[in-house]
């Protein structure tokens, strides 16, 4: 990291530690001499910071506020970054901040997004296709039910799962793929008042982007796994990002968010109890009550009654908590 930074001309830089995440990556800011930047360390092999740099460069092509890309050294796992301050979605309505304001901005940056990728043809990304949604949703069943039930579930109970997924998916399909940016919710927002329209809204961990249906990143603004969003304003926003396409088929497109919502959540109760059980990072088990609510709640949509019939019989209310 020292070599780097003196590489960089930040030699006689202090790094502070910012907050981490989910991931191995770690974070700095570094200031001095009227300069600001943060340090991102992505240590190879767990983590590749190729894809970050793919994606800050095609959003930045597209006129929308990812942080621009100083120095990297893709060996080693170090970017040098734009520093976008302190003013996350989270921290901002924690303190109080319009929620409906900082949500109808989130909508149209999405809104604009699309567009922008329809009228210049998706990226060469990866596609969000059956066999990466059904890796994630897999992820339920290898890591939150053993812990949820002291003992592994069986491989036929398993696979009757993943059948149902296999089925389902092709529902959730829409006329047309988009940019998924996967992780678009408030812990990845930032406000920025010194820029204008949608480019105030400022964009981080994206480099799991992919190509997928357009309902997804609406959902996973809306079903926030770590903060509750309430129900009329879910509801607004739902309506505010389908007004904004008049040619969209609305009940497709309901559909398609109720089965991707109900994919991501199961996703994340895995994730959720990896990070826990693999990790050691207890922190996110607060979570799982809210991730069981909003996972109900888009099961109760008549595609998804098959999923429901099955949690229900193998994953029970009385298995539905966990604590470290």
């Amino acid at each position: 990291m020292a070599a780097f930074l003196a590489g960089c001309g930040w030699e006689d830089a202090m790094p502070a530690p910012l907050a981490g995440d989910a991931s191995f990556r770690r974070y700095y800011r570094l200031g001095g001499n009227g300069r600001r930047a943060v340090l991102m360390d992505a240590p190879p092999p767990q983590e590749d910071i190729v894809p970050y740099i793919a994606v800050a460069q095609l959003l930045r092509r597209l006129g929308f506020s990812a942080p621009e890309v100083f120095a990297e050294d893709r060996a080693a796992g170090f970017l040098l970054i734009e520093d976008f301050g302190d003013d996350t979605y989270t921290r901002l309505l924690e303190r109080g901040a319009d929620e409906p304001a900082l949500y109808s901005l989130a909508v149209d940056t999405l809104v604009e997004l699309q567009r922008a990728v329809a009228a210049r043809g998706n990226p060469d990304l990866p596609p969000y296709d059956a066999e990466r949604f059904l890796a994630e949703a897999a992820l339920l069943v290898d890591w939150y039910a053993p812990a949820a039930l002291g003992e592994p579930l069986t491989d036929a109970r398993r696979a009757e799962y993943l059948d149902l997924w296999r089925t389902l998916l092709p529902q959730a399909a829409l006329p047309l793929d988009t940019l998924v940016l996967r992780d678009y919710h408030v812990d990845n927002l930032m406000l920025l008042p010194d820029r204008s329209g949608v480019q105030g809204c400022g964009l981080l961990d994206f480099q799991d982007a992919v190509c997928g249906p357009p309902s997804y990143d609406l959902v996973s603004l809306l079903d926030d796994a770590r903060r509750d969003v309430p129900a009329d304003l879910r509801r607004r926003m739902t309506e505010r990002y389908i007004a904004a396409f008049p040619s969209l088929d609305r009940a497709p497109f309901l559909q398609s968010a109720a089965i991707l919502a109900a994919q991501r959540n199961c996703k994340i109760l895995g994730i959720f109890t990896r990070l826990w059980r693999r990790d050691g990072k207890p922190r996110y088990l607060v979570h799982l009550p809210r991730i069981w609510r909003l996972l109900e709640r888009e099961l109760t949509h008549p595609a998804l009654t098959p999923v429901a019939r099955w949690l229900d019989r193998h994953l029970p209310r009385s298995a539905r908590h966990i604590s470290a």
